[in-house]
């Protein structure tokens, strides 16, 4: 009887030990097996070919691994993401080719005219009727240039031929260009503007792509504001973002076109008089989202608009 418990407690001894032993062993090899696939994944990521060890075929079993079949098929899917970025990478560079020619192709003329436009209204001779044609050329010329030159802007940011590049700048130098650049559009109006920045706020930024959303923000703000009515611009550092805000006392815009604003060559019904082609706000949700930032709008018809631009603070 105590041999046989003896026995017993040795077999059951050993199965313990065995049982930690396939435990310990399984631990390590699912330890080994995380290893390699976050590496591959990692060579992956960086465009890098798939590292492959040994352990790729069992010698002693005369085939695949599980690794071994994984590994297969994450390298088929890197020969595809390759193919695919390859592919991408060419339509980029076409794109990049077919915006360069417009934008040569259309300099030309359009500053050629602009010369023409400037000689005759030099002449004195001109009578009032031919004032007023000359006039509405020089605006539809200047208008004709605006579009391009948003399309150009626009379609670069898309394709990324131009990637913004953010650095540690003093965020009130930005908003300071932004402003100057409407000054004279909202003297015409007698449209108070003010600005409110700290000179100690720094923020992570493109400098010059931002100053373009401000710009844009600003300029929808002089072309729909009131004759004498105001446009405010502060900034204020919050705990995660930057917040620039610019408000207007102009005519407001519906709650259920808040969301269509941004969309591309998006215009309301009731400014088709105005200036303008639809896609300052779409570049400058596309410049502050770039940033990883995004914009909101608050507004009640008649009652102007309030928009919100926040930039991360790291």
């Amino acid at each position: 009887m105590a041999e046989g418990i003896i026995i017993l407690t040795v077999s059951m001894l050993f199965g313990v030990s065995y049982m930690g032993y396939r435990v310990f062993q399984m631990r390590k090899d699912i330890d080994s097996f995380t290893g390699k696939l976050e590496g591959c994944l990692d060579d992956m990521l960086l465009g890098r070919k798939p590292e492959q060890d040994e352990s790729v075929y069992d010698r002693e079993c005369g085939g695949d691994t599980l690794w071994g079949k994984v590994y297969e098929r994450l390298f088929k899917l890197w020969n595809i993401q390759r193919a695919g970025n390859q592919e991408s990478l060419d339509e980029k560079r076409r794109m990049k080719e077919l915006i360069s020619d417009i934008s040569h192709q259309t300099r030309t003329p359009i500053a050629n005219l602009k010369i023409y436009q400037e000689l005759l209204e030099g002449e004195k001779e001109l009578n009032k009727k031919q004032q007023e044609f000359l006039y509405k050329m020089r605006r539809q010329t200047e208008k004709l240039d605006f579009l391009i030159q948003s399309m150009v802007k626009m379609s670069r940011l898309e394709t990324g031929v131009i990637a913004v590049k953010c650095r540690r700048c003093r965020l009130c130098d930005t908003i300071g260009r932004a402003v100057s650049a409407v000054v004279a559009d909202a003297e015409k109006k007698d449209i108070k503007l003010y600005a409110e920045c700290s000179e100690e706020i720094y923020v992570n930024h493109d400098s010059r792509w931002t100053e373009e959303a401000v710009f844009n923000l600003l300029d929808n703000a002089v072309k729909y504001t009131e004759k004498g009515g105001e446009i405010h611009v502060s900034v204020m550092a919050q705990e995660v973002y930057t917040r620039i805000s610019v408000r207007d006392t102009g005519k407001g815009i519906a709650p259920e076109r808040q969301a269509e604003i941004f969309r591309r060559f998006y215009r309301e019904p009731e400014v088709h008089d105005c200036e303008g082609i639809g896609v300052g706000l779409y570049l400058v949700r596309e410049i502050i989202s770039l940033q990883k930032g995004y914009v909101e709008v608050r507004s009640k018809p008649g009652a102007g608009a309030d928009f919100f631009v926040f930039l991360p603070n790291e």
